[in-house]
């Protein structure tokens, strides 16, 4: 089963170049799409879009993939801005269409908003009411008095909206001014503010997948590691997310990986056609609280420390 999709056959062929420029700097450095997203900083799931050419990657990601590859970042930015080119005027293309396909929809419907109606001519009279001569208000008169009606009731609503709230903020109603604030009970503190992109913090990160999460990349430190066989597993620790995951590198299909911390708190992960793998996070205190093990197809088993 091959490793990577065909790209569309309509992709220019300066993005296709650059797609698949890409992919063999990934299958020379013996790397998985997850060691990449790690090492590189861009997450798992942006680095299989710019490899299957769902979208254009980042010239950082470009260059960031060209340091941890030993490749030249020049050659490669040189590639990307060719392919950016073709990729805006591609967009560019396909946002006229989509433009012109509104436009069509909309020539084709005139009576969706309603009959149009025409201007009068230069110098001609406005029309009127129909209406026989001497009789009262018409149906538009009374329909303007309505509209004022609710008009009125509507200013009136908001006003007395306004007045409460500045009463209440002043020290109406039953607030008491003088007293000190309430220190906010364990059961009912606040969360702790997330950096941007992260999506868990804590008990919420338990059994989640770290890089959906954003708790990986740059938020993510190797804790402790060990060699079995050709393997490498890491304990991978997020202090932004309180949490810790299993990670295995030059692996073969089928070896499974385990995280661990105190008791009961377990997640595993079996290697795929990648090369590497990681688990679900468990939740810890600090980096020392995991430990993590691998077993081989050959039934060797390794942990960290």
């Amino acid at each position: 089963m091959p490793r990577w999709k065909a790209l569309p056959g309509e992709l220019d062929p300066r993005v296709s170049e650059l797609v698949d420029q890409l992919r063999l700097l990934v299958d020379r450095s013996g790397l998985g799409v997850a060691a990449v997203a790690d090492r590189t900083g861009y997450s798992r799931t942006s680095w299989e879009r710019y490899l299957n050419a769902g979208l254009l990657a980042p010239k950082g990601a470009v260059v960031a993939l060209a340091e941890v590859t030993g490749a030249s970042p020049v050659h490669l930015a040189t590639m990307w801005e060719l392919a950016e080119r073709a990729w805006s005027r591609s967009e560019t293309r396909h946002e006229t269409t989509m433009e012109a396909l509104r436009a069509s929809r909309a020539r084709a419907a005139p009576g969706e908003f309603g009959p149009v109606v025409p201007a009068p001519a230069a110098g001609a009279p406005e029309p009127q009411d129909a209406r026989p001569a001497g009789a009262g208000p018409g149906q538009g008169s009374a329909r303007r008095k309505r509209r004022q009606m609710v008009l009125a009731a509507g200013v009136v609503g908001t006003l007395a909206v306004v007045a409460a709230t500045l009463w209440l903020t002043r020290g109406g109603g039953t607030k008491d001014v003088g007293a000190p604030p309430k220190t906010p009970t364990a059961s009912g503190s606040p969360r702790p503010v997330l950096p941007p992109g992260v999506k868990c913090g804590g008990a919420s990160c338990g059994g989640k997948d770290p890089e959906k999460m954003g708790c990986g990349g740059r938020l993510a430190t190797t804790a402790t590691s060990v060699t079995v066989g050709t393997a490498l597993v890491e304990v991978r620790y997020s202090k932004t997310c309180g949490a810790a995951w299993a990670r295995v590198t030059r692996a073969a299909a089928g070896d499974r990986v385990e995280v661990s911390a105190g008791a009961g708190a377990k997640r595993t992960a079996v290697v795929g056609t990648d090369a590497d793998t990681y688990t679900p996070m468990v939740v810890v205190k600090d980096a020392g609280d995991a430990r993590a093990c691998v077993t081989l197809g050959s039934g060797r088993t390794g942990c960290t420390a």
